[in-house]
């Protein structure tokens, strides 16, 4: 039972897990475990570029554990190179990935032939690289997916079972319990946060040989969700005494909606104004509506009200912006207003017109609560940087910064360790955390009688061995100091 992290291994972006198994009859059988998109800085981005360090055809399958962008993100560039099977996952993340996807498509295109007009002002446009993928490979891709995956039910493929249950991070999400004559393995994909706004816990897993684990948050406990709420209520009253704009960057599924479930009490129990709220996120409408159709594994408040007929994430004062140019004239509105708008990183998207135009004014507040990878725009705005490039202009950082962590849909180190808890005692791999988190989390394992390894990239690893001496593999570099200090949020 070896595995190959080709994204998520020491960072928190690109899921992509490549594990083979010995097949009963002789042979093996190969799965990939999520196909994601790098998302953040320049660096992290050219990888996906890189081709895939295996072929595509081999594959038995592919296992989705839920819709986020860095989890499916790079599917269609595995049909366009040949991948025709099965793409299991659960009906939720088969709706929400159609969005997602086509929303990438688009935006790569646009990108590319915005990028192409500045090149050729240069007489450089054949230099400029073409999109990923376009449309028509998003609606091959779609084709493949099986949304045959239901929480405690087991799915067969070849001689191995696949049991997912629930990972409370997102509608749709996912673990999987992978057994085959080898073992029992489970591949964490993403874990909520057991105090989350809108997700119902997960399932606690059963024991297992051998589990692979995010770790986002293994270093911190998240403030307290009353604590939460009391933070954000703060940070609004103050922002709108200063009279400017409140950009609040988010991305489109499950984030956006906890904001405007948040909104929408806050503003009904009068803790806050009645101010405009601009949804500017095509997507996040259309990820919206999945949360009417899947509502039953939402929060029992939630869950009422869609039952009752009410939309719970539609403050009195929202306004949903469909289009780029209506996007654009939001910033001619006089007076305090919320701005919510992709994506939660500040890579791309609407949120960064609204940025060039208003992260110099010290009238503006800044509400970051979403993770910021270091290398991205939000990364470095929340280290303080006093200068920015924005869409190919320097921007003065003058608004009000305030950072919420407590709205992450990630686990936190206490959720972590309760999830393991009743995993018995298994080999724990961690992916999908920075460098200096993993590394603050191996010790703690420690202590539990738990012994954690860290993942390398691309390096293949027996789960079921005996993994490294102190829980790193050869040659991986000490973590920098700051890589152990990231707050704010979670995807």
């Amino acid at each position: 039972m070896k595995m190959q992290s080709l994204g998520a291994a020491c960072t928190v972006t690109g899921s992509m897990h490549l594990l083979t198994l010995d097949a009963a009859g002789g042979g093996i059988r190969q799965l990939l475990i999520d196909c994601g998109l790098f998302q953040g800085g320049e660096d992290l981005e050219a990888r996906n570029r890189e081709p895939f360090p295996f072929d595509p055809r081999d594959l038995e399958a592919v296992i989705l554990t839920h819709a986020h962008l860095d989890h499916v993100g790079r599917l269609p560039l595995l049909v366009k190179q040949g991948f025709r099977g099965p793409v299991y996952c659960t009906a939720p993340t088969a709706a929400l990935a159609e969005t997602v996807l086509l929303d990438s498509a688009r935006l790569q295109v646009e990108g590319y032939r915005q990028d192409v007009r500045r090149a050729r002002r240069q007489g450089r446009e054949d230099e400029v690289p073409p999109p990923l993928y376009e449309e028509e490979d998003v609606h091959r891709t779609v084709a493949l997916l099986r949304p045959q995956l239901e929480f405690g039910d087991t799915l067969r493929v070849a001689d191995i079972r696949i049991t997912p249950q629930r990972a409370g991070h997102i509608l749709g999400s996912a673990y999987l319990l992978i057994e085959s004559a080898q073992g029992r393995l489970i591949m964490s994909g993403d874990l909520g946060n057991r105090e989350s706004g809108l997700q119902l816990d997960f399932t606690p897993p059963p024991a297992a040989d051998a589990v692979v684990i995010e770790t986002t948050y293994a270093n911190r406990t998240h403030r307290a969700w009353p604590d939460t709420l009391a933070e954000f209520r703060d940070a609004l009253r103050e922002s709108v005494r200063l009279g400017g704009k409140i950009l609040i960057p988010s991305f489109a599924i499950e984030r956006a909606q906890t904001i405007l479930y948040t909104l929408k009490e806050l503003m009904d129990a009068g803790e806050v104004p009645r101010i405009p709220v601009f949804l500017d996120s095509p997507m996040a409408a259309r990820a919206t509506h999945e949360y009417f159709e899947y509502g039953d594994e939402l929060i029992p408040p939630v869950r009422q009200a869609l039952q009752n007929g009410e939309d719970p994430f539609r403050p009195s004062t929202l306004h949903v912006v469909p289009t780029a140019a209506e996007s654009q004239r939001i910033n001619r509105y006089d007076g305090p207003a919320i701005i919510l708008a992709g994506n939660g990183m500040m890579t791309g998207g609407r949120i960064q017109h609204h940025l060039k135009h208003h992260l110099w004014k010290p009238s503006t507040s800044l509400v970051i609560v979403s993770y910021q990878s270091p290398s991205s725009l939000g990364g470095r705005i929340v280290e303080g940087a006093q200068s920015v490039r924005i869409m190919g202009e320097d921007v003065a950082v003058r608004a009000k910064i305030h950072t919420i962590g407590g709205f992450s849909a990630h686990a936190d180190q206490d959720d972590l360790l309760a999830f393991l808890s009743t995993a018995g005692k298994p080999h724990v791999w961690l992916v999908h955390g920075e460098l200096g988190v993993m590394e603050a989390f191996v010790p703690v394992l420690d202590r539990l009688g738990l012994k954690g390894d860290i993942v390398p990239d691309h390096d293949t690893v027996d789960l079921l061995g005996a993994g490294f001496p102190e829980g790193r593999p050869p040659g991986l570099p000490v973590a920098q100091e700051r890589d152990t200090q990231r707050s704010a949020g979670g995807e």
